[in-house]
């Protein structure tokens, strides 16, 4: 499948995105101090975990779709600026 310049930057973009928002969203959900992630004994709640669980899901498929997204822009670059073509090496002797 070949990927267009632009779908390829929203796909890389929607990466990086996805990073930023989730570094963020887990920074502050271990610094919760309303009781929601951590209980009063200080160990974390299942709304702690489930959010974990979404962040890493989100980070997951935020790199997969990041990664589709640069291969797709390489692959854009090379069909641009194609690899000089190499010629054949010279026959080697038979025994």
């Amino acid at each position: 499948m070949k990927l267009s310049r632009p779908v390829s930057w929203f796909l890389l973009a929607f990466g990086v995105w996805s990073w930023f928002i989730w570094v963020s969203f887990v920074k502050n959900l271990w610094n919760d101090a309303s009781g929601l992630a951590f209980d009063a004994a200080g160990d974390p709640t299942a709304y702690f975990w489930v959010h974990l669980l979404l962040a890493v899901t989100s980070f997951l498929l935020g790199t997969a779709v990041g990664i589709v997204g640069l291969r797709g822009l390489r692959a854009l670059r090379r069909e641009k600026n194609p690899a000089p073509a190499t010629s054949p090496a010279p026959p080697g002797p038979t025994p």
